[in-house]
């Protein structure tokens, strides 16, 4: 079950969600493909394509989504980017979509990090 939050603050946007989405890309773009170069079985290969795949999808909807709430924020967003950190910036009121996406976004940031684990 998703841990849905109605709002959010601009800072968290900024400065936790978008930087987990930017990691779990790093790991879908580097340690999925170094770890699909590396394995030598044909079936644990094909397991570990269809996981950078779903991750690669699961992301685009999610940058997708955090697109449309960037637009609908922009000026919040910006402020809160400006001010370094140091301003918790506005509360942004999520839509369902902009809902899951964060929820998304978390959720496989976790994944990606128990994969880097090697769990």
């Amino acid at each position: 079950m998703l841990d849905t939050v109605e709002r959010i603050s601009a800072r968290d946007i900024v400065y936790d969600v978008i930087p987990k989405l930017k990691a779990t890309e790093k790991l879908t773009n580097n340690t999925l493909r170094d770890m699909i170069a590396e394995v030598e079985n044909s079936d644990e290969r094909n397991r570990c394509q269809l996981l950078q795949q779903e991750f690669e999808l699961e992301i685009m909807m999610i940058q997708m989504n955090l697109d449309h709430l960037l637009k609908r924020y922009a000026q919040e967003i910006q402020t809160v980017a400006e001010s370094g950190g140091n301003d918790a910036g506005a509360t942004l009121e999520l839509d369902q979509h902009e809902r899951f996406a964060i929820d998304s976004a978390k959720k496989l940031y976790e994944r990606a990090r128990a994969i880097q684990a090697g769990e």
